[in-house]
C-alpha cells in the first residue's frame, strides 16, 4: 500500500543472508526505514508482519567490506531494533553516504560498533568458560556443555568448537537453541535447561588444580579478575570454586614469596646448543641402571631449563614421550600439536589417531612402543582463536636433538621409525629427503637401525580419497617392515 507499512519476518534471529535479502528487496521498493517493521519468526510477528515485500530479487548495493563485517556481528546482538538500525545503515549508504562505516561519531555508526563489540566479547568469554563434562552412553562417551549466551551466537560459534573437538562427540545446550556434533554432521536442535547437563565429572579436578597452579597471589587483582571471569559464569565452571580460598591466602603467599626474595635464572649462552653430558646433573648419567627414573629425570631437567627457545614460552607445556624402556620399537615424531599441547601427551591428535589406527591394522601394541617427538614444545603462530602449527626449523632441532638423543639412549630400543623430515633429521643430524631413503634401513651416528617413514600427518592433507588410500597403504607397509624387523 503506497506510503504503508512493510514487514518483514525473518526465519531466525541472526540469519544475516535472509536479512540482507530482504533488505535489497526494500531498497529496490524504494522502501525507506521508518516504513519497515522487522520481526523474527516464533518471537511474536508485529503488527505489520502479514504485509507483502515488494516483489524483484531486490537492488544490489556496493557498501564498504568495513559494513558487511560490521552488519554481520551486530546481527547477532539480542537488541531487537538491531534489523533497523542496519537497514538505516544500508538506506543511508544507498543514497550516496559511502564513508560512514569510518564516521566514528555518527550516532548510528556508533549504536551498531557497540553491539558488534558486544558481540565479539561474548564469543570471547564463550571460548572461555564453556565446559564440557563426559558423559558415558551406550556408544561410546559424549560430551555436554551448557552455556548461556548474551547474544545470538551459537550457530556463529559453531566452527571454533568443531576446529578444537573435531575428535569427540559433544553437544552444547543453551536457554534458546542447541548444537550437535556427532564425528561426522553438525545439527542444530531445540534449546534447553541447566539440569540437562551434568553438574561435574572427573575433569572438574584437573581444572582446579590447574588454575590453583598457575594463580599468582603478588598479582592480585579481585575486580581485574571479576571483569575478566564474570561472576554469571562462576556456576559453570569447577576452577571458580577455588577462587574464594585462592584470594583468603593471597596476603600470606604473597609476604612468603617476597621473603624468599627473588632467584635470577642463570644467563644462557646465545647460539650454544645444548651440550647433554655437560649440563645435565651428574646422578641423571649414573642411573643408566635404572632407565625409568632416568627418563624421569631427563624429563625434570627440561622443565626446569630457562634457555628454552623463545617461542617454547607459548606452549602449554613441554610434551615428552611416552612408553616402557626396553621397547623394541621407538617413534620419533616432529613435534606436539594443539591437542598433544593441552593434554601433556604425545600423538592424541588427529595426526595420533590415524597413527593409532594404522598401528592395529598391522598388529603392532603401542602400549609395547615408545613414542616422542624430536621437539617437544608447540610451536604455533596465533591466527585469531586459532593456533596455526609451525615447522620446526633448523636452530629448533639442533636445540632440542641433544635430549633427544639421551632419551633414545636410555629407552635403547632396537629400531628407531622416524615419522617425518623434521625427526629424520633430528635423528641423523643432517637433511634427507624422505622420498630417497624411505624403505631402506639407515644407521645412525651409533649404529642404531633407523627406518623413515612419512608423518600421519601428511595423509591427512592429502586432497582426495584415492592418493589417502594409496599412501596409507605404503604406510602400512612400513610399519610392517618396523615389525618384522624386531620379530
Amino acid at each position: 500500500m503506497p506510503g504503508g507499512r512493510v514487514g518483514v519476518l525473518l526465519p531466525g534471529p541472526a540469519d544475516f543472508p535472509a536479512w540482507r535479502a530482504a533488505a535489497r528487496r526494500l531498497l529496490g521498493g524504494g522502501v525507506p526505514p521508518e516504513r519497515v517493521e522487522w520481526s523474527v519468526a516464533g518471537e511474536g510477528p508485529g503488527l505489520f508482519a502479514a504485509a507483502a515485500l515488494p516483489e524483484g530479487e531486490g537492488r544490489a548495493v556496493r557498501v564498504p567490506r568495513r559494513f558487511l563485517g560490521l552488519a554481520e556481528l551486530a546481527i547477532r546482538h539480542r537488541a531487537p531494533a538491531r534489523f533497523a538500525l542496519l537497514y538505516r545503515l544500508l538506506w543511508r549508504l544507498a543514497g550516496g553516504e559511502a564513508g560512514l562505516p569510518a564516521m566514528a561519531a555518527d550516532p548510528d555508526v556508533l549504536r551498531a560498533e557497540a553491539m558488534a563489540r558486544a558481540v565479539r566479547r561474548d564469543a570471547h568469554r564463550m571460548h572461555a568458560f564453556l565446559r564440557f563434562h563426559c558423559v558415558e552412553a551406550a556408544d561410546g562417551p559424549r560430551y555436554l556443555a551448557w552455556f548461556e549466551p548474551e547474544h545470538h551466537i551459537l550457530e556463529a560459534e559453531a566452527g571454533f568448537f568443531l576446529r578444537r573437538f573435531a575428535a569427540l562427540r559433544w553437544s552444547i545446550v543453551t536457554p534458546e537453541a542447541s548444537l550437535h556434533w556427532d564425528g561426522a554432521a553438525l545439527r542444530l536442535g531445540p534449546g534447553g535447561c541447566r539440569r540437562d547437563v551434568p553438574a561435574e565429572d572427573a575433569q572438574d579436578a584437573l581444572w582446579r588444580a590447574y588454575y590453583a597452579a598457575v594463580f599468582n597471589p603478588a598479582r592480585l587483582r579481585p575486580a581485574a579478575m571479576r571483569a575478566g571471569m564474570p561472576r554469571r559464569y562462576w556456576a559453570n565452571l569447577a576452577e571458580a570454586r577455588e577462587i574464594p580460598r585462592l584470594i583468603a591466602e593471597a596476603p600470606r603467599r604473597a609476604a612468603a614469596m617476597a621473603a624468599r626474595g627473588a632467584v635470577f635464572p642463570r644467563r644462557p649462552q646465545p647460539g650454544r646448543p645444548w651440550d647433554v653430558a655437560g649440563d645435565m646433573p651428574a646422578d641423571l648419567l649414573d642411573r643408566v641402571d635404572d632407565p625409568a627414573a632416568a627418563l624421569a629425570a631427563l624429563r625434570e631437567e627440561l622443565r626446569g631449563r630457562n634457555d628454552l627457545p623463545l617461542w617454547a614460552a607459548q606452549a602449554t607445556q613441554p610434551v615428552f614421550g611416552e612408553g616402557p624402556p626396553g621397547a623394541a620399537l621407538m617413534f620419533v615424531g616432529e613435534q606436539p600439536g594443539d591437542e598433544e599441547d593441552l593434554a601433556g601427551r604425545p600423538f592424541v591428535g588427529p595426526a595420533g589417531r590415524m597413527f593409532d589406527r594404522a598401528l592395529e591394522a598391522v598388529g603392532i601394541a603401542r602400549g609395547e612402543t615408545y613414542v616422542t617427538n624430536a621437539v617437544k614444545h608447540f610451536k604455533f603462530r596465533p591466527a585469531g582463536r586459532r593456533r596455526l602449527h609451525q615447522s620446526p626449523d633448523a636452530g629448533d632441532i639442533a636445540w632440542y636433538r641433544p635430549f633427544l638423543k639421551r632419551e633414545i639412549a636410555l629407552v635403547g630400543p632396537r629400531l628407531l621409525v622416524t615419522l617425518g623430515a623434521t625427526a629424520l633429521r633430528a635423528v641423523t643430524g643432517r637433511p634427507l629427503a624422505i622420498g630417497k631413503v624411505r624403505g631402506g634401513i639407515l644407521r645412525t651416528e651409533e649404529g642404531l637401525p633407523l627406518l623413515p617413514t612419512i608423518h600421519p600427518s601428511y595423509l591427512l592433507r592429502l586432497p582426495d580419497p584415492e592418493s589417502r588410500e594409496r599412501e596409507y597403504a605404503r604406510f602400512l607397509a612400513d610399519l610392517r617392515q618396523a615389525r618384522r624387523e624386531v620379530a
